[in-house]
């Protein structure tokens, strides 16, 4: 194996909270020898490392990650709990612990604070009560915030700052301002300075900032539901047939090529193949696709798919990690861990963010202390508290992550497979929408469309004498004959002294007289005249048609007409993308004519016919060379040098694995409108990631300048630390919401279309 080949190792990582650790995380691993990217995601707590095979280990990982102050949740496994998801309940529980504490205390703080509101205090002194107050706020200051605390010390010992540091400082600098307040209020007096307190301040800043983790926590676990949901259709056991004998066994038990059974109303256990029985089986999961699908004897089954009707028995070809659900789930987590080049700009915003609040904090307290007429140093005070706190990184770094989650989890249940985040952006600025013509517009098996007989002749006269022929033919237009018998009802006869003629047609003897089959030039070079059928002929090639003569005895009995048929949903599905201002293209080997028939039938314009297999993916960079943002839509083997050329490689789930593998976006259904809804889910998302991150920048820039006082010589008005605490708190709640109403309005879309 080359020492060079670039490998990919996920690991769980707790503890992050905001997008400076994030950074913090992927700047220390990749410091790491042997590693080459790292992307760290703080939706999904996950760092997905990309790796030479000569790297320094998971083990090293482990060590970098726990000297950075967070918390080494190992390497997902899917026969396992997820860790991240346990360790999501845990903080959970102990975030409401401590928020029950914290609202408890920070109330009666409030009261005992605000003495002159309240009658029943009145008669209280003073000086006891700060004292009463200062006891009731340093256990919610230093333990129901003491994750900030914590927080902010292991970021200076990285000599680095993140969004606990803010928290720290603001709720720090207010409890000790208000403790000095207490026990030393002769410095104050000295100074000129009443000394006022703001226990209230420092408590609820700590205990609406740990709501807003509660809520942020809680929002997230519901952003990744698409994956608990495929991981909750495992099914755990399954009824297989050793030696002659039933038994129900762990479904980790089953191994390839063991016969299992599945009777109604049970989940298919594992990937297989019918030997035996019939049934319909409920695929949904899998595809979107509600309609039951027919199972027989050489079918596929998949695993978690529910049998509806009748009892068969299948022999399992893949177990475990091969199993087409879970690549759904690999899939599906890959994409969800993926960064969309956007965040690129709130990963440079976050790098900095800190410091230069810091540095605003800092030159607010010098103005309001400093410059100020009759400055007020608890004035000032406040104002850098405001400023601290109302800072929140958290909403930058969760902005575009969430907003992928929830997308490629809506696609997952809509049998819509996206590859990623980048794929999401790229589908969002697309402009046109190529698509392969054989086996992906069209049907891929040639179907006789027209029976046009000489006069004398009946239609079946000359059905059945191409029937007779092409029974033992190979040739692919074969097929199409004996499936237009069948359904007519004919049975082919027997001939005799079959030949093949390569290019050309077939020849046999019936009934001692010569049945010819075949184009215009073998009858031609058999000297049979065509004579009155140009018309008839030009007619169906500019329908898009081929046309085969059937000769018998030297003299001509009709012809058929073949033509592959264009999918059900292939015209909708154009129409779908013109109707959201897409151009649209067909790609195809057939000559011009036929292929112009084809885009005429189904609305398409530009039609880019005769390109021979190995040309595709030239023809999508030439596209890219006249300024197009290009998707290819293939199925087949041939097609995957395109898709991967694509900015967006588009496959249908019923083609190879090579066109899937080749793709950014892959379809699990064979229904063209998957297409359009693909494109939509990727703008709708792409919608959403910039709306987050509108309200993130924007809830900055205006917030900021309004703790630091900007409004304050117009209009009197100071934003107050507990306020700025709870502005700060819901920004990223709302972020993580609105990233939730995708889901919804996704619903509406699927509703009207």
């Amino acid at each position: 194996m080359p020492t060079d080949r670039t490998l990919k190792t996920t690991v769980s990582v707790g503890g992050m909270s905001c997008a400076a650790c994030v950074r913090r995380v992927e700047n220390a691993l990749r410091e790491i020898p042997g590693v080459t990217d790292v992307a760290v995601n703080l939706a999904t707590a996950r760092a997905t490392v990309s790796h030479t095979s000569d790297w320094s280990g998971v083990e090293m990982l482990r060590q970098v990650i726990t000297d950075q102050g967070y918390d080494f949740l190992g390497v997902p496994d899917d026969t396992k709990e997820d860790p991240i998801g346990a360790a999501r309940e845990r903080e959970i529980r102990d975030l409401q612990m401590r928020f029950t504490v914290g609202i408890i205390l920070s109330g009666i703080i409030f009261v005992g604070s605000m003495q002159h509101w309240f009658p029943f205090l009145m008669g209280i002194p003073r000086q006891p009560l700060l004292i009463v107050l200062f006891f009731l706020t340093t256990p919610v200051v230093f333990w129901v915030g003491s994750r900030f605390f914590i927080g902010a010390l292991k970021a200076a010992r990285q000599k680095t700052t993140d969004m606990n540091t803010l928290v720290a400082v603001g709720a720090l600098a207010a409890w000790l301002y208000s403790s000095l307040a207490t026990f030393f209020p002769r410095f104050f007096a000295g100074a000129e300075i009443m000394p006022h307190v703001y226990y209230d301040g420092a408590a609820f800043i700590v205990t609406l900032i740990i709501l807003g983790r509660l809520l942020e926590a809680r929002a997230k676990g519901k952003t990744s539901q698409a994956i608990q949901r495929l991981m909750g259709l495992k099914p755990k056991t399954a009824r297989v047939v050793r030696e002659g004998i039933e038994s129900d066994i762990p479904i980790e038990g089953v191994v390839k090529g063991d016969l299992v059974i599945v009777r109604p109303g049970e989940k298919i256990p594992t990937d297989g193949v019918v030997v035996s029985g019939n049934s319909s089986v409920d695929e949904s999961m899998l595809t979107g696709e509600s309609m039951p699908v027919a199972k027989e004897a050489g079918t596929e089954v998949f695993a978690a798919t529910l049998n509806r009707t009748g009892s068969f028995t299948f022999r399992a070809t893949r177990i475990g990690a091969e199993t087409a659900l879970a690549q759904i789930i690999r899939l599906v987590e890959q994409a969800q861990e993926s960064k969309a080049p956007i965040q690129r700009l709130a990963d440079k915003v976050a790098s900095i963010f800190v410091p230069v609040v810091f540095g605003i904090a800092l030159a607010t307290f010098a103005v309001w202390y400093f410059l100020v007429p009759d400055p007020v140093f608890s004035r000032a005070l406040l104002n850098f508290i405001s400023v601290l706190v109302i800072a929140c990184p958290c909403a930058l770094g969760l902005a575009t992550p969430t907003a992928v989650m929830v997308g490629t989890g809506i696609g997952a249940e809509n049998g819509i497979l996206i590859k990623g985040g980048e794929s999401l952006e790229n589908a969002y600025r697309l402009r046109t929408v190529v698509f392969d013509k054989t086996g992906t517009l069209t049907r891929g098996e040639p179907e006789v469309t027209d029976i046009i007989p000489v006069a004398g002749i009946a239609p079946t006269e000359v059905l059945q004498a191409a029937l007779d022929i092409e029974a033992v033919s190979e040739h692919p237009l074969a097929r199409a004959v004996l499936e237009r018998g069948k359904r007519e009802g004919l049975h082919a006869a027997a001939v005799t002294g079959f030949e093949a003629v390569s290019g050309l047609g077939a020849m046999a003897l019936r009934n001692e007289k010569m049945l010819l089959l075949g184009n215009r030039r073998f009858l031609e070079g058999e000297a049979i005249s065509i004579r009155g059928a140009e018309a008839e002929i030009a007619r169906l090639a500019a329908e898009g048609k081929t046309s085969v003569f059937v000769a018998e005895g030297g003299r001509v009995l009709g012809l058929l007409a073949f033509a592959d048929q264009p999918k059900p949903s292939a015209a909708a599905a154009v129409a779908a993308l013109k109707a959201m201002g897409l151009k649209v293209a067909m790609i195809t080997g057939d000559n011009a004519a036929t292929a112009k028939a084809m885009g005429r039938m189904l609305g398409i314009d530009r039609i880019l016919a005769e390109v021979l297999p190995g040309d595709k993916a030239a023809e999508i960079k030439r596209l890219h060379e006249e300024g197009a943002v290009v998707a290819m839509v293939g199925d087949g083997i041939n097609d995957a040098p395109a898709l991967a050329a694509a900015d967006i490689g588009i496959a249908l789930g019923a083609g190879t694995d090579a066109a899937i593998e080749a793709s950014d976006i892959t379809l699990m259904r064979d229904d063209l409108l998957a297409v359009p809804r693909a494109i939509r889910l990727s703008f709708e998302t792409m919608r959403t990631i910039r709306q987050n991150l509108f309200w993130a920048f924007i809830y900055n820039i205006i917030g900021i300048p309004i703790a630091a006082g900007v409004l304050y010589p117009l209009w009197g008005i100071l934003l107050n630390p507990e306020f700025a605490a709870a502005a700060m708190a819901m920004s990223s709640v709302s972020v993580v919401s609105n990233s939730l109403r995708l889901r919804r309005r996704w619903r509406r879309i699927l509703a009207r279309s």
